[in-house]
């Protein structure tokens, strides 16, 4: 496996030296400063490939080698006319990428928001810090802060009124860092930042945009940009839906091994592929993960290995957990992923799984710096040498 590491660019706390220092050999990144929808140069591509692979005699070198990601255009998403002109520009971010060397692109269709948490610094009983998804706060947030129409239809009389007894006992600073974490953007997000206002406007551009349509829009964006990553020689890596389910009115599409075969049934390009996040597929108990690693172990490209620990009570409810402690069966994922790569490389030239540790905890010295959600340094450096102790003892075992 090629052992990567997510880097934000200049502005992230972890800087290249220090991921260096992990002994990870592959840097997963992005050009996040260029508007969505606008092409990425060539010249920025490679200023940024030369931040990333450029070091000094005797340095580990890293190598740029995974994009995360190129944010999918909401007219694309929509099927709004005149959507052509961003899948064209995608299309050439993809080519230019491509021309760098850098043919691994994950990416994702969530509509109107990215990755969601309503705690972005959840304590933990160690004294440590996770990221959280609350489903009673989530309730609260979308019934009485952000008033969506026709949210009550969405939720059970007593999920309304437990949302209902939680936001009155919210005080106002708790209430707009609730709207924040939600809807105001993440470091490195791929969509753009709201106020209220604004977000209610783009939830209501999908109010006639149902699971269906919005898979029809997927293919129609993929019929574009498969045959030309093929040529390329590129690998595409569909991430999950996060979390995995239909939230604020929102179709959600990517969220099951059905999905997959869906998917892979309309369009089954080899270069159409999956990012087999564990602790997104994860956080629905009706995902199996070691098995959909090996439904799926030809079509993935990339891996977030993290788990989840899913409240007993509330199982859409979930907190991020220790890489080895938590719901997800991580060893029986790295068990699929390890046997899926020793199948390559009997076929032909080994094709390494691209993998990396995701959504780490902020512990030790990292508590008291400004890190971004889930990326702090050492949580993550942590999650990684559990990771590379599972893979040395499943290849000592083989």
């Amino acid at each position: 496996m090629r052992e990567s590491w997510r880097w934000f660019g200049p502005g992230d706390p972890v800087t290249i030296n220090d991921i260096r220092q992990t002994d990870a050999t592959d840097i997963v990144s992005a050009l996040h400063h260029i508007p969505i929808g606008e092409t990425w140069p060539l010249a920025a591509i490679r200023e940024h490939q030369a931040l990333i692979e450029s070091c000094e005699p005797g340095q580990t070198p890293l190598r740029w080698s995974v994009v995360e990601s190129i944010p999918v255009h909401e007219d694309i998403k929509l099927a709004r006319e005149g959507c052509q002109r961003y899948i064209d520009s995608w299309v050439a971010t993809m080519e230019n990428l491509a021309t760098c060397g850098i043919r691994t692109i994950c990416y994702n269709f969530m509509p109107v928001i990215d990755w969601t948490r309503t705690d972005l610094k959840y304590q933990l009983p160690s004294g440590g810090y996770a990221l959280r998804f609350d489903q009673r706060k989530f309730a609260a947030f979308d019934l009485y802060i952000l008033q969506r129409e026709g949210a009550e239809r969405d939720y059970t009389a007593q999920e309304i009124a437990a949302a209902r007894q939680l936001f009155e006992q919210l005080s106002e600073q708790e209430r707009q860092q609730l709207t924040n974490n939600i809807i105001a953007g993440l470091p490195g997000r791929m969509t753009d930042a709201y106020g209220l206002e604004t977000f209610r406007e783009m939830l209501a551009n999908y109010r006639d945009i149902d699971a269906d349509s919005l898979r029809h829009n997927l293919f129609r964006f993929l019929g574009n940009v498969l045959p030309v990553a093929e040529k390329l020689g590129v690998k595409l890596a569909i991430h999950p839906d996060d979390p995995p389910r239909d939230m604020l009115g929102l179709p959600r599409i990517i969220c099951t091994a059905a999905d997959l075969e869906i998917l892979f049934e309309r369009l089954p390009s080899p270069a159409n592929g999956i990012t087999l996040c564990a602790g997104t597929y994860g956080s629905r108990p009706d995902n199996d993960l070691p098995a959909m690693a090996r439904q799926f172990a030809s079509r993935i490209h990339f891996s977030h290995l993290r788990g989840v620990i899913r409240d007993s009570d509330e199982q859409r409810s979930f907190y991020e957990a220790s890489h080895l402690n938590s719901d997800v069966d991580i060893v029986g994922v790295i068990t699929a992923l390890l046997a899926e790569e020793r199948r390559r490389a009997e076929e032909g030239p080994v094709s390494e799984i691209f993998i990396r540790p995701d959504h780490g905890h902020q512990i030790l010295d990292d508590v008291n710096k400004t890190v971004n959600p889930g990326y702090s340094c050492i949580g993550r450096l942590k999650g990684l040498a559990e990771i590379r102790g599972v893979v040395k003892a499943l290849e000592y075992r083989n």
